[in-house]
């Protein structure tokens, strides 16, 4: 062990020059037993310092978690005073009670809240002992009704965990079939692998008595069987006794009690901290391999980097030079391949870059123009003004005289200008995503904040300026639709056959194409029928039918689409749907008894989406006819049934100019935005943003490195050190250390049937003390021998082999040739008592 405790201070020294611990999961050592079991005297004397509170009842009233910490000098401090250090442990003591009572008050209240101490000394390994309160059945003071329940939970807090060793304290003057601490330790380690035995108090047993077949594991066995200890009386800590001369006193009475000098060797403390030592070096020499294959692999990671940071040399202006042409190069690459779509790198959490631009071009945009679509009644009111201002104080007295050139040219050059809107919209959203993907390929530059800086500003600045040309150019192109009214193109109907066609026909050639599928909830008629109901619905350019469900097999109507116009409806305080509904023109029911039909959806995106819809299918929506009639006279045109006639003819004349008019501009504005802004802006990056950047700044300060970066490659090149001496030191670790195999399993079932039935007591049957010494020698040094079997009159079940302590460490950290042999017992006289 000896040699073990420089190698891993050597470890934690290479990784605390970085500021990390070594991440070596070192175990925790918890004392649990009951109140007054003497825990907090096993403690101190695996620390050999007497520095824990003293007294009747319950004194360990807060977890106390000590941290051992190897250092050169020795000296104590408190997580809650940092900064200040003892190095008197009377005051350490005084201390703990000060902060106990703090918390919980002076009257034997409890807390789970730990007082974290570390004592730092050149004689203990880095390690983590707890002392908990003792379990305890009723409460005192201020003591709250559940005070066992509370201690319980407390302590398995603890001692759940897999790298903390268990010390299960019970007095040998009580009954050891009832310990509290057994039975909490079978819990969390069913196994036994980390639980320990300790006796305390033999000193203190009846005269006659002893505890011997307990320790020699034939009553009641333990698969790590028990030790035994003497702590110190309260009339020697009243006398000052060191827990030096405790210690001698502790081996004095082993060796003289006629019961114990047998095993001797295998009991008192100094015993018990070989065995920990022990548990501690199996537990390092366990996580060794992974810890030294997570090493490694941290080694290969930051390898390659490491490698340009060793040749790294900061001021050097050829290597400016050559990192600013690598640095544009590589935005110019990046840029490209996000709009191309064509990287290595494909984000799958969201659209980016030209997928974004993609939708704006080929769903956004002629949403867009779908939603500013002519509001049918306010087309034709414009359409009966129109007629009437062309003919003035004129009234037409034949229909053959009525010629509709003026009006018709007046309605569509108003409709085109509205067009501007959408165009204009498009060009803001190709420019804002544009410039999101410069942002996301400047990260790369952040190694150079400055450069970062400038190329973000140079290129975003030139995509403002690409967008202020494309937008005339758009605004060119509405308005050279504006100039001329084509009436002569291949796919515009003509006055004659707008004449003979009506909406209904015009519908007819679309056919029953279906626009939009999804489910609603009926409204009005489930509030009937004892409850709103959900329904497929499918939108064609004709109909509106709804299913009862998606496998669209059972129809339950299909609602004719003719005159047939959308209303908002106000939302119901008590329901979190958004509602909308249609209704017929002329008054007619739109289904069965119902004149309108209130549909529902979750959200009023839904809502919106649905209207789009329904617009593309020619049902718009409603307005207050009252809005902007001035004298309440405007409907009246629509009166004249000739007027009526001439309004739908230039109506159908309208609807088919501008079709060809948004066919024309849903593939123009693409092509301009991508000629004019895209292209535009990849060729600048390419073939101009770098003598953009000379010209802007001085290449000294454009390449300034960032702190965060010359940091990072501080710690790199620290951590790359720091993990080729870690993996040198644990190589010498696992040639230093010795396993010792835990032992076999034993029958523990006493510690299950202990409530039902519990075995004999031990105080009933302790041995009679013997008179004469044993016949067999003691040996001075090496493991005690097996323990025959016990006969048929003890009834206890057979002892298992338990390995003895480990031979100490070769000093200059040689291995061990193997495990420890049992040497032969020569015959000889027993050792003589210490006086």
């Amino acid at each position: 062990m000896e040699g073990l405790i420089p190698l891993v201070n050597r470890l934690q020294d290479a990784f605390a020059a970085l500021g990390q611990s070594c991440l070596l999961d070192l175990p925790q050592i918890a004392v649990v037993g009951g109140q007054s079991a003497g825990k907090s005297s096993v403690l101190e004397n695996c620390v050999s310092r007497d520095f824990l509170p003293r007294g009747s009842g319950i004194v360990t009233r807060r977890p106390l978690v000590l941290q051992l910490i190897t250092a050169k000098t020795e000296y104590a401090e408190f997580l809650h005073c940092k900064g200040r250090k003892f190095t008197d442990f009377d005051e350490v003591r005084q201390e703990i009670e000060v902060e106990t009572d703090r918390i919980t008050g002076v009257n034997k209240g409890i807390s789970s809240i730990p007082i974290n101490l570390r004592i730092y000394s050149p004689h203990v390994l880095s390690l983590t002992l707890i002392d908990l309160p003792g379990i305890t059945k009723v409460p005192v003071g201020d003591q709250p009704p559940d005070i066992e329940q509370q201690i319980r939970d407390m302590i398995m807090q603890f001692i759940s965990r897999e790298n903390c060793l268990i010390l299960a304290v019970t007095p040998a003057n009580t009954d050891l079939a009832n310990s509290d601490a057994l039975k909490l330790a079978k819990e969390v380690d069913p196994q036994g692998l980390r639980t320990i035995g300790v006796i305390t108090k033999l000193d203190l047993m009846d005269e006659g008595t002893d505890a011997r077949e307990i320790l020699e594991n034939k009553l009641l066995p333990l698969r790590r069987g028990y030790i035994g200890v003497v702590n110190r009386s309260q009339k020697d800590i009243d006398g000052k006794k060191d827990i030096k001369a405790a210690l001698l006193a502790e081996r004095k009475f082993f060796l003289s009690h006629p019961a114990y000098r047998h095993m001797a060797d295998r009991m008192g403390t100094p015993y018990l901290q070989k065995v920990l030592n022990q548990q501690l070096t199996n537990h390092i020499r366990d996580t060794l391999p992974a810890f030294r294959s997570k090493l490694q692999s941290q080694l290969l990671s930051i390898e390659h980097e490491v490698e340009v940071y060793k040749n790294f040399r900061p001021e050097d202006p050829t290597r400016k030079t050559k990192a600013l042409l690598q640095m544009v190069q590589q935005f110019s690459v990046d840029f490209e391949k996000r709009i191309e779509g064509s990287g290595d790198q494909v984000d799958t959490l969201e659209l980016s870059g030209g997928a974004k631009i993609n939708r704006i071009f080929h769903e956004r945009f002629p949403f867009e123009l779908v939603k500013m679509e002519f509001n049918e009644k306010e087309l034709r009111r414009e359409i009966s003004y129109a007629i009437k201002n062309i003919h003035g104080i004129r009234q037409v007295l034949l229909t053959g005289l009525f010629t509709p050139d003026m009006a018709f040219e007046a309605i569509v050059k108003k409709q085109i200008v509205k067009l501007k809107g959408p165009c204009l919209k498009s060009v803001d959203l190709v420019m804002q995503e544009l410039i999101n993907t410069v942002k996301k390929c400047t990260k790369k530059l952040a190694t150079y904040p400055r450069l970062c800086e400038e190329t973000e500003r140079i290129v975003a600045g030139y995509i403002r300026e690409r967008e202020e040309k494309t937008k005339d150019q758009v605004l060119l192109l509405i308005d050279i639709q504006v100039s001329y009214i084509n009436t002569n193109h291949e796919d515009f109907i003509g006055f004659a056959n707008a004449q003979q066609r009506s909406s209904q026909v015009n519908k007819s050639a679309v056919g029953n194409q279906v626009i939009r599928k999804g489910w609603l909830t009926i409204n009005n008629i489930g509030i009937m029928k004892g409850g709103s109901k959900e329904y497929w619905f499918v939108l064609t350019a004709e109909s509106l039918s709804w299913y009862k469900d998606d496998e669209e097999k059972e129809k339950k109507y299909m609602l004719p689409l003719d005159n047939l116009k959308v209303r908002d409806v106000e939302k119901s305080f008590m329901s979190s749907k958004h509602i909308f509904a249609l209704f017929n023109t002329e008054q007619r029911n739109v289904y069965k008894d119902y004149r309108f039909l209130e549909l529902a959806c979750d959200s009023q995106e839904e809502v919106d989406s649905w209207k789009a819809s329904l617009l593309r299918a020619g049902v718009y929506p409603d307005k207050s006819s009252t809005e902007n009639d001035e004298n309440g006279q405007a409907d009246n045109f629509s009166m004249d049934p000739q007027l009526e006639r001439q309004v739908e003819t230039i109506r159908n004349l309208v609807d088919s100019y501008m079709s060809i008019i948004n066919k024309c501009i849903r593939d123009l504005i693409p092509k301009t935005i991508m000629h004019l802004m895209i292209n535009n802006v990849k060729e600048f990056i390419n073939a101009e943003l770098l003598a953009h950047l000379y010209s802007s700044e001085d290449q000294n300060t454009l390449m300034e490195e960032s702190a965060e970066q010359a940091q990072r490659r501080d710690e790199m090149l620290r951590m790359y050190q720091a993990l080729k001496e870690a993996l040198a030191i644990i190589g010498d670790i696992s040639t230093s250390t010795v396993s010792t195999p835990a032992p076999p399993p034993v029958d523990d079932s006493w510690l299950q049937q202990a409530r039902r039935s519990p075995p004999p007591s031990p105080s009933t049957q302790r041995r009679p003390t013997l008179n004469n010494p044993p016949t067999r020698p003691l040996s001075g040094r090496g493991p005690a021998p097996a323990i025959p079997s016990p006969g048929p009159q003890s009834g206890a079940p057979p002892v298992p082999f338990r390995p003895g302590p480990l031979p100490p460490f070769p000093s200059g950290g040689e291995a061990l040739g193997g495990p420890p042999q049992v040497p032969s017992r020569p015959t000889r006289a027993p050792p003589s008592v210490p006086r």
